[in-house]
């Protein structure tokens, strides 16, 4: 062998070599998790079976069921013996799972709570949810000794209580598990675990109270053996195999049910047969109930239908098994191999662009097969294997264009996220003339009364003012991944979704906007220090479609986003001055963000240069970190916002005038119990009398 070739060889080992210890070190230690969820994602939307399950039904408590009810004088929450004809009607059904905590009593009374628990004693087959949780407060342990599964050792979560439903429904129930379950880091539930440890007890997960009676538990390596079903778990829980079927179980209304047990309605097809040895699931799916959750099949999927998801994999057996981690690391080998002696021996960049293409194309036919077929293999290892490889064996190519990336590098990362800034090494194409149609997520925050504060203090100390408060609001919009548009006077303009476009970019720009009222109550205490005046800021978010790129010149360029949407998000900053708010989001923004944050609704608005009405949302907090009396605010405001809209106005107006006395300075209050006045004494109303027009001066 000459010197060449055996150059050549130790060349293809060593690219090989690193290749692997790469994509090996990334596998091993999760970094490819976020992108290897989306994946998994996309095969689930598009490759499983679009398969239906005959023997689940679920019964939705859903706006109509709301709405139906209201008309009827009957509103949310609803008294506990609306669900008792409900129940007495299921009572041939293999099994009723409730997915609705009923942690304390009545608020109608202990009669109530008696009509619904004798319904469930004599029905005999429904489970009721318990919620462990990790806060530590006083509960019945005792109790955790009649629905805990001692032949199991679970995964402690650290949990530290449990809330179990009331006394007469615990003790008449047929069974009861937890339904507290959580998320992936990016926020889509694709798994559950089975069984949860709380202090020396196992509890089951919600459906699994079901599964596991009269059998024996065994566990074994990465699986459960029930009975002689043997259960596969990905990191101690259940992967969940979602149907691609956009509906696929049958699915009831709450209210036609119900009118269906009380012989309301005439005719009607559904019958008491029609549940007989059916699992029925009762939960909710009204959007203002808070009960939607992202899946890798919809981003807003009722939190029943996961625990119905789950009950159909156990009972028909159909799971999702992962390809053991050797096997994986073996394939990653072979491609980094394979690449590196293609890409070394041959120099057609032809022929090196088709190699790449034809093992991408191999991989990700070998990876639908597999998934079709219930096993799933994680793809990016052995893709950051083919993209190493190749990147290095073409080590030379790559140097050469160091300099016009380092350009890029060092323009773009004064003013977006370095996570984008690699996007965009790797697409360069993305910074050329011209621009393509995005949704997109922008920002304005805009400081108040600016002009007045300037007038008070030299040139240079607004100057520095306005330098320290640009400079944190920039930092705080980089680091949630936004990118700084433009500064305008004393207005930043920011956007989310160009050019990287995640899941996460609603919840990142809503996150902002709150952090940058955070940021400024820090800088102002500095302010106060330095005998400074204190500035307030005020914020507007909306989602649509924007042209996104470098607009300008051949000379000079700025990578923008414009169009309407960039208008309206403008116009929402503004809409703060007239409702006195801080932060205004609009219900494109707000429908994005599901459950992630507290608002309140404002409203139904125009303004000035738009004809179409815009749904208004005020963002008050982070889910997570919003304290009850703002959670509490929030519901009574959307309440009295609803019964407002349905022209119910004196109970509108007796909710409003609740919230005026604990907070006698929120105007939007003061303004919809001034609207009442006015509409209740109006002969006549106009098509889009609730619409509120909004001219900036």
């Amino acid at each position: 062998m000459n010197l060449s070739k055996r150059k050549s060889l130790t060349a293809i080992f060593a690219i090989a070599f690193i290749s692997f210890l790469i994509s090996t070190i990334m596998y091993l230690f999760d970094f490819f998790k976020t992108f290897e969820y989306s994946i998994y994602d996309l095969l689930s939307r598009n490759i499983n079976p679009a398969k239906k399950s005959e023997s689940i039904y679920i019964i939705y408590i859903d706006q109509t069921s709301l709405e139906e009810l209201s008309k009827q004088g009957i509103t949310w929450p609803w008294p506990r013996q609306i669900y008792a004809p409900l129940i007495d009607f299921l009572s041939e059904a293999d099994a009723v799972f409730i997915d609705i905590l009923f942690t304390e009593s009545s608020s109608y009374g202990v009669e109530d709570d008696i009509i619904l628990a004798e319904s469930v004693k004599k029905a005999g087959n429904v489970y009721l949810p318990v919620a462990l949780s990790k806060a530590k407060r006083d509960f019945d342990e005792k109790y955790l000794d009649k629905i805990s599964t001692p032949t199991y050792v679970a995964k402690d979560y650290g949990f530290q209580s449990a809330i179990f439903p009331i006394e007469p429904l615990k003790e008449n129930a047929k069974g009861l598990g937890n339904v507290s379950i959580w998320p992936d880091e990016d926020g889509v539930y694709r798994r559950v675990p089975l069984f949860f440890r709380i202090k020396e007890h196992v509890i089951p997960n919600f459906v699994m109270t079901y599964m596991i009676q009269g059998k024996q538990i065994q566990v074994r390596e990465n699986s459960v053996l029930l009975g002689d079903v043997v259960i596969p778990l990905y990191h101690n829980s259940l992967l969940l195999k979602y149907s691609s079927d956009k509906q696929p179980f049958r699915v009831y209304s709450f209210v036609e049910v119900l009118f269906s047990a009380t012989s309301q309605v005439n005719n009607s097809n559904i019958k008491k047969e029609t549940f007989s040895g059916k699992k029925v699931f009762i939960g909710l799916s009204a959007a203002g109930l808070f009960d939607l959750k992202p899946t890798p099949v919809s981003n807003k999927t009722p939190g029943v239908f996961v625990h119905a998801t789950t009950l159909t994999n156990l009972i028909e057996r159909d799971f999702i098994r992962i390809f053991p981690k050797a096997v994986v690391l073996t394939i990653v080998f072979i491609v980094s191999l394979i690449v590196s002696f293609i890409f070394i021996r041959q120099h057609s960049m032809k022929i090196n662009l088709l190699s790449f293409l034809g093992i991408l194309m191999l991989l990700s036919f070998f990876e639908i097969i597999f998934f079709r077929f219930s096993m799933y293999m994680d793809f990016l290892p052995s893709f950051m294997a083919l993209m190493s490889s190749s990147v290095l064996s073409l080590i030379y190519s790559y140097a050469t264009e160091g300099r016009e990336k380092s350009f890029i590098k060092k323009t773009f990362l004064q003013y977006m996220d370095k996570r984008i800034v690699e996007h965009l090494l790797a697409n360069p194409e993305l910074i050329s003339a011209g621009g393509q149609k995005k949704t997109v997520t922008v920002f304005f925050a805009d400081i108040a009364g600016f002009t007045t504060i300037s007038e008070k203090l030299s040139a240079e100390e607004t100057a520095m003012m306005l330098h320290r408060v640009l400079n944190k609001l920039t930092e705080v919009v980089i680091k949630n991944y936004g990118v700084v548009d433009k500064y305008i006077g004393d207005c930043i303009m920011a956007f989310w979704g160009a050019p990287l476009k995640t899941e996460e970019d609603e919840v990142n720009a809503c996150r902002t906007a709150l952090e940058c009222m955070d940021a400024l109550s820090e800088i102002n205490k500095e302010f106060e220090r330095e005998g400074l005046p204190q500035i307030n800021i005020r914020i507007g978010i909306h989602t649509g479609d924007a042209v996104v790129g470098n607009i300008g010149s051949d000379r000079l360029f700025n990578y923008t986003v414009i169009g309407d949407t960039v208008n309206i998000a403008s116009r929402l900053e503004s809409a703060n001055k007239f409702f006195k708010t801080k932060i205004i989001i609009s219900e494109d923004t707000f429908y994005r963000i599901s459950d992630r944050f507290i608002v309140r609704q404002l409203g139904i608005i125009t303004v000035k240069g738009k004809t179409r009405p815009i749904g208004i949302y005020e963002l008050l907090s982070d889910t997570e970190k919003a304290d009850q009396k703002v959670i509490d605010f929030a519901e009574k405001f959307n309440r009295a916002f609803v019964l407002f809209k349905e022209k119910k106005w004196g109970e509108s107006m007796e909710i409003f005038n609740i919230l005026i006395g604990d907070f006698s300075n929120d105007f939007p209050t003061q303004f919809y119990l001034k609207k009442i006045e006015e509409l209740s004494e109006a002969r006549e109303l106009t098509e889009n009398w609730f619409v509120v027009k909004i001219e900036e001066k």
